[in-house]
């Protein structure tokens, strides 16, 4: 199960990555990077609820995932591209600062979660925990 987790998070990262660069448009560039983060979230719920093993390597494998999404993810929002097959709020256009605050906040979460990498599964969980909380917040407030 465990090499079939990893298999899953590279594959979707790979493919993530591969369509925001053949894309080169905001709206395909998010949506690669949402399907990045998505994939980094799922293989780290899998070990936090205890459907997979720990796994420190796959870990930080999905936090620098996350981390590298949060510091590239602002710019894919020039205006003009709220239209379209999206799911984000005006919100983002019109709080872009409140917007850039909540990237901040899961840049930095991320960032110190790779700096200093979890070793068991109850420090993962403690990271995931606060990393996730990032993703709730701002798609409460962000995404339709």
């Amino acid at each position: 199960m465990q090499n079939v987790l990893k298999l899953a998070l590279i594959a979707g990262l790979a493919s993530a990555s591969t369509l925001a660069y053949a894309a080169g448009d905001p709206l395909a560039d998010r949506k690669a990077m949402m399907k990045s983060v998505g994939a980094a979230t799922g293989a780290s719920a899998a070990m936090v609820k205890g459907q997979a093993e720990f796994d420190a390597r796959v870990a930080m494998l999905a936090l620098r995932t996350m981390n590298a999404v949060a510091l590239g993810y602002g710019s894919k929002f020039p205006e003009g591209s709220d239209t379209g097959d999206t799911k984000a709020k005006a919100t983002i256009w019109t709080d872009s600062e409140g917007f850039t605050a909540a990237l901040a906040k899961f840049e930095a979460d991320t960032a110190a979660a790779l700096a200093a990498p979890a070793a068991d599964l109850d420090a993962f969980k403690a990271q995931f925990g606060m990393v996730a909380a990032n993703c709730k917040a701002c798609h409460e407030t962000y995404r339709n």
